[in-house]
Formats: structure tokens, sequence, C-alpha cells
């Protein structure tokens, strides 16, 4: 079993900052990307951020110049830092992994449980 992990979430005012953390344990045993999603109340999940196993990054364009992924490799975490938060950046921000687990010939996907954002004064 693979098991992913978000941390970080709460609330901030406008214009201001979080970092979310996700790590990734259990049985995997490599990880190609590793993405941040969210949800909003009423609305579709949504791709935010990539970051790859070699360090590339993309960025949905909402995301663009506010936020910025990180990775370590050797500790399967992925993290996300936020700046300028919006309030129509309140949603579940959720970590998802694309890898290898032990015992199986191709990657999956993998879900964390979600972190709350929530953007308000």
């Amino acid at each position: 079993q693979v098991q992913l992990m978000e941390s970080g979430g709460g609330l901030v005012q406008p214009g201001g900052s979080l970092t979310l953390s996700c790590i990734a344990s259990g049985s995997i045993s490599s990880i190609n990307t590793m993405r941040w999603y969210r949800q909003a109340p009423g609305k579709q999940r949504e791709w935010v951020a990539v970051i790859t196993s070699g360090g590339n990054t993309a960025y949905a364009d909402s995301a663009k110049g506010r936020f910025t992924i990180s990775g370590d490799n050797a500790k399967n975490a992925v993290y996300l830092q936020m700046n300028s938060l919006k309030p129509e950046d309140t949603a579940v921000y959720y970590c998802n992994a694309f890898g290898l687990s032990y015992g199986r010939r191709f990657p999956d996907d993998y879900w964390g449980q979600g972190t709350q954002v929530t953007v308000s004064s």
C-alpha cells in the first residue's frame, strides 16, 4: 500500500502565504511525478502544479508567478509554496504521485486525502 499525507493547510488572509507538504510512504518503489490539484466547493478538481523526478516543473496559469512546487526525492516529498493568496484559491488541495509500487509491473496514480486551504479576511 502507498499512502500520501498532506499537511500545511489552514486559514490565511488575502495576500498571505502558506506552504503545503506531502509525503509518500509505504510500498512505493519509485516516483515519476508528483502533482498538486485542488477542488473548490461546487467545482471540478483542477490541476495546479507538477514536478518530475528530474526536477522539471510546470504550473497552471492560475498558479504561475505565485506558487512554487519543489520536491525531495530522498523523502518522497513534494511541497507547494503559495504566495499572494486570493479568496479564489480557497479549496481542498490534493497531492498526487504517479509511480511504481513494489510488486506491481506498471506505475499507478496515488492520492492523498486533501488539506483545506481557506483564504479569507
